[in-house]
């Protein structure tokens, strides 16, 4: 009996590669080039045709089975990968590195890069509006450090943190494409469920390590110089990131010039809900439209827009450097200086992410194309600026620097529009390399040379049908007619036979094919060498052009500041070393665009004599739009922009909270009240009285009674303890009461008026608070059915009559916990406690001392 196993079926040998490079990156896709085609196999074609929308099909067998397999076209390659990056996929690039003449069994191929959404520099890849980052989170005992790194503009820096609140704001401000944290830290579920979320081995975290890898790139002894020496969580961070960013993309990261450190304290903070309150550059659907970035941003540069997004999401409190920006936009808009620099800025590309592929040696032809025309237009841009006196202009003219150099080895170098890629040759000009040039000529001149060589050889023979040509598979031929084949000379060697023709070759034409041939494969090679070499040279001067490229960032923006406030009426605020928010004649910067009708401005008066405000009015009055637009000028005050309104005198503030609106969180098992309850907490342990906070409708979530406690209880606690600037909006009447009894409480109310039992809403804040809220004729105007409204207006008669057994209002005096309250209570006992009882069965005037201590017990059983 034969027991000899039968040996499994073996791979071939290409998928035998694949799975060897497969094995090493098992957590990406691996786009594996096979002609014009990347290939994915297996499981990464099952993946890949349902991401993609690619046809999976199968062909071949290795191993026994069927091999699956999904494609995409090399040329096209970058839409798919543009596609699997915002779904937060990352991927292998394998490419042939060996010659497929030479190559004995599969031709040799290696990973050259992975794409992943935070290390992506290709323009097709990039959203040219947003920085992209890549986000590495140390943490230990909800202490956190923090690296960041844009891989297209080089930008990289650190700081700590502490407490998950402020973890959640710094992702929400920076929104990362990719975050790699440790294994063995639970991250909090609204950054674990991110796309782009990795978790990554504790090792890579080690804070030697780290320190070891970014002192070897910087070429320092130390980092004490970067200031960050003491920041050992966020130096962990920084070591993580950077040696992923080195192994994505398998080459030197020359941009990276810098480390820079963070202080948390410098900006004003803002919590997420704050971000989302206040649509800074997101609006609540997610979207861009309507939003204080959409409104500001008619930026000339596509840099420039992005440094805007940045400001905006992290105001300052240095008010020596505000004070700079503000009159560095006073000057730009003096006799409409902006509008003359904004003609020469709108011909400058994106330097910094064209510097960042320079860089990374991924540079295409028409980046190098864009440096030239953008750095030819500096000497003009230095010639404007020389002319305005303001320090914060003079220091962005003397961080421009001319390059003459570069630009005339460049205007030499390039043809004037050369192609979109380097594969097929046409970027280097004529004239730039003899060596080329005299290549290029031996192709040019060869049908000059077939033509002639026609001439000659049928003069020479005499046949009439004699003619010179050339294809791809056999090269040049001279070309017979049957008839005449037989009377070829005998120095022609037949190279093919045709229906109707012979084709021959002659040493003559086969030494010129030779040189020909070459010539061509030679001139390719000499022109990638010679374009190598250019982007060498640009790599010598990176840092001052990168140092450039970001005061013509900067410059940008100021000028847009100054354009935007020229053409939306806005004015300069005035900082003073006081606390207080005075804001004349102020308007909400994005409602005001959307408007049809004049937006109707409104005051605010915020200081030590009135620090917050009781807002009451109709809904859709206008008390949400009041309250932000106040939050938005202190914002846009703080970012160093003029702001929408007809003054403004404030003292800086630290922090921004709102708590405004209501959603649930679903997924996370909050409710919606549980969400207003928690926003509510991180405002009351946090604010101080340099805050200023904005709460809208706090306790509507829960019961009558427990929610006008809760808000009363809010207010007191933010005028008394807090003291914090808050605007605070709310239709329980009874807190209107507190002004009375808190000195620093003033009521303010939006103005309505009812006609003809239509509702006009006037938009104008008046002292006192409101005297009705129109709910049944904000309900009409929301289309509620006629006949629900007639009984609703029924049912409010009778209320108002008394009719009904209604819970009393509470009026001009605190709510005090009971548990007999009569406010309808699913949880409350149906009959009166037993102590009740024993309480009522007592008169006390019967009792002795010793048994009033023993009913004293008894009841302490009780309860």
């Amino acid at each position: 009996m034969n027991n000899t196993k039968q040996n499994p079926p073996q791979h071939t040998p290409m998928m035998q590669q694949y799975l060897r490079i497969k094995a090493e990156h098992p957590n990406e896709l691996v786009f594996y080039r096979m002609g014009d085609f990347y290939e994915l196999f297996h499981d990464d074609a099952r993946k890949a045709a349902k991401l993609l929308d690619v046809t999976l099909t199968a062909r071949g067998k290795s191993g026994g089975e069927p091999i699956p397999m999904a494609g995409v076209p090399h040329h096209a390659a970058e839409n798919y990968l543009a596609k699997l990056v915002r779904l937060g996929v990352s991927v292998a690039i394998c490419e042939q590195i060996g010659d497929p003449a030479t190559s004995k069994g599969p031709v040799e191929r290696k990973v050259v890069r992975v794409v992943t959404p935070g290390t992506i520099s290709d323009e097709a890849l990039l959203d040219e509006h947003r920085d992209n980052w890549l986000m590495a989170i140390c943490g230990h005992d909800e202490h956190y450090g923090i690296a960041c790194l844009d891989m297209g503009s080089g930008r990289f820096f650190v700081f700590e943190i502490s407490g998950e609140e402020s973890l959640i704001a710094e992702v929400e401000r920076l929104r990362p494409a990719e975050i790699l944290a440790q294994e063995t830290t639970v991250m909090p579920r609204e950054i674990s469920n991110r796309p782009g979320f990795r978790g990554r081995a504790e090792w890579e975290f080690d804070i030697e390590t780290g320190i070891r890898l970014l002192t070897r790139h910087f070429e320092t002894k130390d980092l004490d110089g970067f200031g960050c020496a003491d920041l050992t969580l966020a130096l962990g961070a920084a070591g993580c990131l950077f040696g992923y960013a080195k192994e994505t993309q398998r080459t030197e990261l020359d941009h990276i010039s810098s480390l820079t450190v963070e202080n948390p304290d410098d900006s004003v903070r803002l919590d997420a809900a704050t971000r989302r309150n206040l649509e800074i550059d997101t609006n609540l659907t997610g979207g861009e439209d309507n939003t204080l970035f959409s409104v500001l941003n008619t930026s000339s540069t596509a840099m420039g827009g992005r440094l805007l997004r940045r400001w905006l999401n992290a105001p300052l409190r240095d008010q020596q450097i505000l004070e700079a920006r503000h009159a560095a936009i006073g000057e730009l808009l003096r006799n409409y200086q902006y509008d003359t620099l904004r003609q020469t800025l709108k011909h400058i590309g994106d330097l910094e992410r064209i510097l960042g592929r320079i860089a990374l040696r991924s540079a295409r032809p028409r980046d190098l194309s864009r440096l030239l025309s953008s750095i030819a237009l500096y000497p003009e841009i230095q010639n404007l600026l020389r002319k305005m006196g303001i320090e914060k202009i003079q220091k962005l003219c003397g961080d421009i620097s001319e390059f003459p150099v570069l630009v005339e080895e460049l205007n030499k170098a390039l043809v004037e529009n050369p192609p979109v890629v380097m594969r097929d040759g046409g970027v280097i000009a004529d004239g730039y390399d003899s060596e080329l040039d005299e290549l290029r000529n031996i192709s040019t001149n060869a049908g000059e040379f077939l033509l002639k060589l026609e001439t000659q050889e049928r003069e020479r023979t005499g046949l009439s049908t004699l003619k010179v040509g050339y294809n791809r598979v056999h090269g040049y031929f001279i070309e017979i007619s049957k008839s005449q084949a037989e009377k070829a000379p005998a120095e022609y060697i037949r190279r093919q036979t045709l229906k109707n023709a012979e084709r021959f070759i002659t040493p003559e034409l086969k030494v010129f094919e030779d040189k020909a041939l070459s010539a061509r494969s030679r001139a390719l090679a000499r022109e990638k060498a010679l374009y190598e070499q250019l982007v060498e040279t640009l790599n010598e001067q990176l840092i001052p052009l990168q140092i450039s490229a970001a005061a013509v960032s900067e410059l940008d923006v100021l000028n847009t500041l100054a354009e935007r406030a020229d053409q939306l009426n806005l004015a300069c605020p005035q900082f003073t070393s006081e606390s207080g928010i005075y804001i004349e004649q102020g308007r909400h910067p994005v409602v005001e665009q959307v408007l049809d009708d004049p937006f109707i401005p409104n005051d605010v008066i915020l200081d030590d004599q009135q620090r917050m405000l009781i807002i009451t009015g109709p809904n859709m009055g206008g008390k949400s739009t009041y309250m932000r637009q106040t939050a938005l000028i202190v914002l846009l005050a703080q970012v160093g922009s003029y702001i929408p309104a007809q003054s403004c005198k404030m003292g800086l503030v630290d922090r921004i909270f709102t708590r405004i609106g209501s959603s649930d969180d679903l997924a996370g098992g909050r409710s919606t009240f549980m969400v207003e309850m928690t926003e509510t907490a991180n405002i009351l342990n946090n604010a101080t009285a340099n805050s200023l906070v904005l709460m809208d409708e706090i306790g509507r979530g829960t019961s009558t009674y427990d929610g006008l406690s809760l808000a009363w209880a809010c207010v007191e606690h933010l005028a008394e303890n807090l003291k914090a600037y808050t605007l605070f909006a709310t239709h329980y009447f009874e807190i209107t009461a507190l002004p009375e009894q808190l000195p620093t409480v003033r009521n303010v109310h939006l103005d309505a008026t009812e006609h003809n039992d239509n509702i006009v809403f006037l938009h104008n804040i008046q002292a006192g608070p409101a005297s009705r809220s129109y709910g049944l004729q904000v309900a009409k105007l929301a289309g509620i059915p006629a006949a629900v409204l007639n009984n609703a207006k029924e049912q409010l008669t009778k209320l108002e009559a008394g009719s009904h057994e209604a819970p009393k209002p509470i009026v001009a005096v605190k709510p005090e916990p009971t548990y007999n309250n009569p406010q309808a209570d699913l949880f409350s006992a149906p009959e009166p406690s037993k102590s009740d009882k024993r309480l009522k069965q007592i008169n006390p005037d019967e009792l002795s001392p010793r048994q009033a201590l023993e009913l004293v017990y008894q009841l302490k059983e009780l309860l």
